[in-house]
């Protein structure tokens, strides 16, 4: 360590918290550190160079196919200058890399060529950090003799709650500086994770219920003069007497003198509330016996009226011959729960027809009955699907759009105008060739000879669409 003040290297990883790397820098800068950052290609997306630059006031370094800096090996040179490594922050993904030992870009090639010690601070999903394989990587890591630090406990930026958050930055220059032995120097609070509940439940004060013509006049006349205080009040009077210049008579009684005691006031009886309260009110009960044919026991009634004899109901209710839901997919759970919910899936089924006139044709052996059961697989799973089929003689599954074809060509342009999609699945028997010439009419029998048939090639639906778009197929 310098006399300057520590030098950190600091690989940042990628992830949504990778903006607190920023803070974290300039936590180190004020208080007398030197900060070298290495940014992942996964880091880079949330944070700039730039950015980075600016703040440490150093070079970011963020390939190890750097000419310029790996003709004197500048990834030893880094690991080695530095007092410690931190990463943060760190993912379940460079936690796996470094219990591995994968060195497979410049961040996890300085983390195993580094000789100084290692300071990682995890960040993720709530269920990656609770995930079993990421519990033995961290402590594989701490066997090896990296320290790991205790993810903070709090909301996701996925929406989740629990442990995996990023600590506050300024727990993590706390956490530097004990690992190197300086003074955090003063520092401000960092702010809770979550909110702080009570241990005890708290008193619950019932506000009193606003009854009698005050409390309806209040409710329904808006106060237009302002609240005044008691002393407000008696000043008032005050002024107001001697502006009268009333002097006491001598049918007037004579004024209390000071220190005699007051004549205790009884309180005037609670008047009955003008309105009745929430609850209070109940309904009347049935008076004519001759319009009921059952008593009500509450305001809302809790026997069912009995018949009447003679009286038929008002619309006659006849069964459905047939089901309006039958054959639908089960709609019991959520859309949003199934797995393919929100995806396109394109399917291919049944064979292809080439024509070698009016009547005759070259085709595939093929019932399409597997491409339906995807189909009907991928519909029940909440995907929108999309059936390009040849002739077939079988239903469309529920939920499914179809587009019906007959010839490889005709197919081929189906699947063009269904793109995009996010999964292809070609299971149809296409004709690896066609006819060049079609006859306009059938072709007869001749006594030399049987006709030429001249084929070319089909196209080749498969691969035209690999390398049209990115897609899974």
């Amino acid at each position: 360590m310098t006399a300057a003040g520590p030098r950190i290297l600091l690989v940042i990883g990628g992830g949504i918290a990778a903006y607190k790397s920023c803070e974290l820098v300039r936590l180190i800068r004020k208080n007398g550190g030197d900060v070298t950052c290495v940014l992942t290609h996964g880091g880079s997306q949330f944070v700039t160079p730039m950015a980075l630059a600016a703040l440490s006031e150093n070079e970011v370094h963020t390939t190890l196919w750097d000419l310029k800096n790996e003709v004197e090996m500048g990834h030893i040179q880094l690991s080695r200058e530095a007092d410690l490594v931190v990463v943060c922050p760190a993912t379940a993904n460079m936690l796996a890399k470094m219990s591995a030992g994968i060195a497979d870009d410049l961040a996890t090639t300085l983390i195993l060529a580094t000789d100084k010690p290692v300071l990682a601070v995890p960040a993720m999903n709530v269920r990656m950090w609770e995930h079993e394989a990421t519990q033995r990587n961290i402590g594989w890591l701490r066997e090896a003799g990296v320290a790991v630090m205790e993810a903070d406990t709090g909301a996701m930026a996925c929406g989740e709650f629990g442990p995996g958050r990023l600590p506050d930055p300024v727990d993590v220059w706390q956490e530097v500086a004990r690992q190197l032995d300086v003074d955090p120097g003063e520092l401000p609070a960092s702010e809770p994770s979550y909110e702080v509940e009570a241990l005890e439940p708290e008193p619950e004060v019932e506000a009193p219920a606003k009854g009698g013509l005050g409390g309806l006049i209040s409710s329904l006349i808006p106060r237009t003069t302002p609240k005044r205080s008691v002393e407000e009040l008696e000043a008032q009077w005050d002024d107001e007497w001697d502006d009268a210049g009333v002097e006491q008579g001598e049918d007037e009684q004579p004024l209390e003198e000071e220190g005699a005691p007051e004549p205790a006031i009884e309180p005037p009886a609670p008047a009955a509330p003008l309105l009745a309260t929430k609850g209070s009110a109940l309904s009347a009960p049935p008076t004519d016996q001759n319009a009921i044919n059952h008593e009500v026991a509450t305001g809302t009634g809790s026997q069912a009226p009995e018949p009447i004899e003679g009286d038929a109901p008002l619309v006659e209710e006849t069964p459905l011959e047939v089901d309006p839901l039958a054959g639908q997919p089960d709609f019991e759970a959520e859309p949003e729960h199934r797995p393919l919910y929100g995806k396109h899936v394109l399917i291919t089924a049944g064979p292809t027809r080439e024509a070698i006139d009016p009547v005759r044709y070259i085709a595939n052996r093929s019932s399409g009955k597997q491409g339906f059961a995807i189909a009907a697989a991928a519909a029940a799973a909440g995907a929108r699907v999309t059936l390009v089929s040849g002739p077939v003689h079988l239903e469309t599954p529920p939920g499914v759009d179809r587009i019906d074809v007959e010839s490889a060509r005709e197919m081929n342009d189906a699947v063009r105008e269904g793109l995009p999609c996010d999964v292809a699945i070609m299971v149809a028997a296409v004709a690896d060739w066609r006819t060049r010439d079609v006859a306009d009419e059938k072709m007869k029998k001749r006594g030399s000879a049987p006709p030429a048939l001249l084929l070319e090639e089909n196209p080749d639906i498969l691969a035209n669409l690999a390398t049209m778009t990115a897609i899974t197929l």
